[in-house]
């Protein structure tokens, strides 16, 4: 019997990622704090670099998805902010 290459049992003990940008960009920079305290033992800082990896693959997705909302609404040109 030949066994899938799906990783299911490896996915249980992963976290999901959060429900918004905010919630990911918070845990993100949680673990980017926690990193560069230097306090954290070797293999708890490579796991924090694969959580935070994946929070930055997440947010990036997230942006990228409302510049494309805006461009649809400014017809399809991305027009520079003007915070004043």
């Amino acid at each position: 019997m030949a066994r899938s290459s799906s990783t299911s049992s490896k996915n249980a003990a992963e976290p999901s990622l959060p429900p918004t940008y905010e919630a990911a960009l918070a845990e993100l920079e949680q673990l980017v704090g926690q990193m560069e305290s230097g306090v954290l033992p070797l293999e708890q800082l490579l796991g924090s670099y694969q959580r935070g990896a994946e929070l930055l693959k997440f947010c990036r997705s997230r942006l990228q998805a409302v510049e494309a909302q805006v461009k649809l609404l400014e017809d399809g040109q991305l027009k520079p902010w003007d915070a004043a």
